[in-house]
């Protein structure tokens, strides 16, 4: 029988062989994101066509964004969209903004020529939603502002004035109402550090989903996949990873395609939470704890130092961390070794470096 008891914490090692990955992944050292990557698997973002400096604006130009473009896109590969152009507005063209309807709800308006592209967008972007899902998305970066790519706080207008500032862009709210377990971020929002390390750690989260479901989800997979991640999600939700850890303990009870959106589902939701500096700090104490007792008193010290230094915000998260992840591989301490908490994305990237 399959013993669907998720947590390594309690002192079970986590084994990569137990998801079946391909040979030439088996020497990666497990814990990091590259032992859980194929490269077979892409990760592929969807993004705002103008944003990778395409010309695309309604004036004729672009809104290349260098991080993006050169930061981002040496590990992602892009799925340029511009529903605009895609429905046959044109370059360059009039603008439009959303305005206030009669029954309340914003509609997508040229207020030079009063032609109203709602119709036409709505059932646009229904359309193109599905095609983006049959291909498969890791993550999606909107243009702050769009009156059809906006994520939040677009500005609807009602007779001569603004009338709110509540509005949604008419595509990315169809992207994130039919596909709420895809990570969603604008790109002036990739600014903030921690909106940043949170929307990249939940790409990558995801992708790794995606390569686990496009080898055959399985119950032992599913343990094996939920072992290595629970120390990442309670970093991110405690209370979202007990219930994942519930979802995973019910295997057999529900049917397989059930338990696999439940906790698909669950996933995304645990991902979204963003890890704040306490959360962080509980779980380098909980590390700390299943390390102690084979550290010297120096080492300890060292060690407790940078975590204290870390919750009083003098360090960046990278510091405690390279020193746990160095003792656990020093003492072999293996069911820390196995936790993607410590390497869940490239370094490359330097997202836990901010203080």
């Amino acid at each position: 029988m399959l013993n669907t008891s998720p947590s390594l914490l309690s002192g079970r090692p986590g084994s990569v062989n137990m998801i079946g990955m391909k040979a030439k992944h088996l020497d990666r050292s497990p814990g990091g994101w590259r032992a859980w990557h194929d490269d077979s698997v892409r990760l592929r973002l969807g993004v705002s066509s103008c944003l990778l400096g395409n010309e695309v604006r309604y004036n004729g130009g672009h809104s290349k964004n260098a991080f993006i473009v050169d930061v981002l896109g040496r590990w992602f590969e892009w799925v340029p969209v511009c529903p605009e152009v895609e429905i046959g507005m044109g370059t360059p063209r009039p603008t439009v903004r959303l305005e206030a309807g009669i029954d309340g709800e914003a509609r997508m308006v040229c207020p030079s020529t009063g032609t109203d592209f709602t119709r036409r967008l709505t059932s646009y972007s229904r359309k193109r939603v599905r095609e983006l899902m049959r291909g498969g998305l890791d993550g999606y970066i909107l243009k702050r502002g769009s009156p059809s790519c906006g994520r939040e706080r677009i500005r609807v207008w009602g007779d001569r004035k603004i009338e709110r500032r509540d509005g949604v862009g008419l595509f990315a709210d169809a992207l994130m109402d039919r596909w709420p377990a895809l990570p969603v971020e604008e790109e002036g929002r990739l600014g903030d550090a921690a909106i940043r390390e949170n929307f990249i750690e939940r790409v990558f989260c995801r992708n790794r989903w995606r390569n686990l479901a496009g080898r055959g989800l399985t119950r032992r997979r599913l343990v094996a996949f939920h072992a290595a991640h629970e120390m990442l999600l309670r970093s991110h939700n405690e209370a979202g990873c007990r219930r994942m850890g519930r979802i995973v303990a019910g295997a057999g009870r529900v049917k397989d395609s059930e338990l696999f959106i439940l906790y698909e589902n669950e996933l995304a939701a645990v991902m979204r939470t963003r890890a704040t500096v306490k959360k962080h700090g509980n779980i380098l104490g909980l590390a700390m704890g299943c390390l102690e007792r084979a550290l010297e008193p120096a080492g300890k010290r060292e060690i407790m130092t940078a975590i204290a230094d870390y919750s009083a915000g003098l360090l960046p998260l990278v510091v405690p961390l390279m020193l746990l992840r160095f003792n656990i591989r020093r003492h072999g301490v293996e069911h820390l070794a196995g936790q993607l908490y410590f390497d869940p994305h490239p370094k490359e990237l330097m997202l836990r470096y901010h203080v």
